[in-house]
């Protein structure tokens, strides 16, 4: 898909080999796919644009999607049984930073997407009072968080972009949302996206796909030539993290 005119490369003929570790595809537990039938349409329009391999993150939200790793489990037995072979599907989750992921991290109920790496995320109004002794108990039960989609918390975005820094200074890696790099969530957070990624505060990139309209937006992105440096780098090691 890369542009006639040469100035433009789509976001997708970067994508090959890439696992879509952040995603809302496993049916009837969040906000995601409702149905398992809604699932493999998903998976097939991503395997449309050339991935499959998943990890599927169903949201733990204690007041509105209070999953454990048994509701995950029996979710993801459901679709797996529903798809070919060639489809790699394992699952995790996407922990919100509330009072309920305390809990989880004490009793060590987590589902890490790969080794010790968790995915979490924040409200998206304000970060937790606590977020940095959050941050440190999961260190110090030899968990390596990833922030979910960083450019879209618009109390963060500042012109120094100091937050952030001082986040990933406390062991924090960054997922950027691949919608994140149109005009889908906002011009700002367009913006701030971009910024992240000029800076190289950016560590992997992922979908946050929640149904076909999301994916059919990624396939119109283009990426201008001065990030596609950046984007290799960010895709790169989303590979060597799922290498093994």
């Amino acid at each position: 898909m890369v542009s006639i005119f040469g100035k433009n490369t789509y976001l997708v003929d970067l994508l090959g080999g890439i696992t879509d570790f952040h995603n809302h595809i496993l049916p009837g537990i969040d906000d995601g796919a409702k149905t398992v039938e809604e699932s493999i349409s998903l998976i097939k329009e991503f395997e449309n644009i050339g991935i499959n391999k998943f990890v599927a993150t169903p949201h733990v939200m204690n007041d509105y999607y209070p999953n454990t790793i048994e509701t995950i489990e029996d979710a993801f037995k459901k679709l797996k049984s529903n798809l070919s072979t060639s489809t790699h599907l394992d699952y995790s989750a996407e922990y919100m930073m509330d009072q309920n992921f305390t809990e989880i991290i004490e009793n060590q109920n987590l589902l890490p997407i790969k080794d010790n790496k968790v995915l979490v995320e924040m409200s998206y109004f304000q970060p937790p009072i606590n977020i940095n002794q959050i941050l440190f108990n999961l260190q110090n039960n030899l968990f390596s968080p990833i922030l979910a989609h960083p450019e879209r918390y618009t109390y963060w975005h500042s012109r120094d972009l100091e937050k952030y820094k001082n986040i990933k200074s406390r062991g924090c890696n960054f997922q950027l949302n691949m919608l994140s790099l149109s005009n889908h969530y906002g011009k700002g957070i367009h913006k701030i996206a971009l910024r992240l990624i000029e800076n190289d505060l950016i560590d992997y990139i992922s979908s946050d796909a929640h149904k076909l309209s999301h994916i059919e937006n990624i396939k119109t992105i283009k990426i201008s030539k001065k990030h596609i440096k950046s984007l290799n780098r960010i895709i790169n090691n989303g590979q060597r993290l799922f290498a093994n």
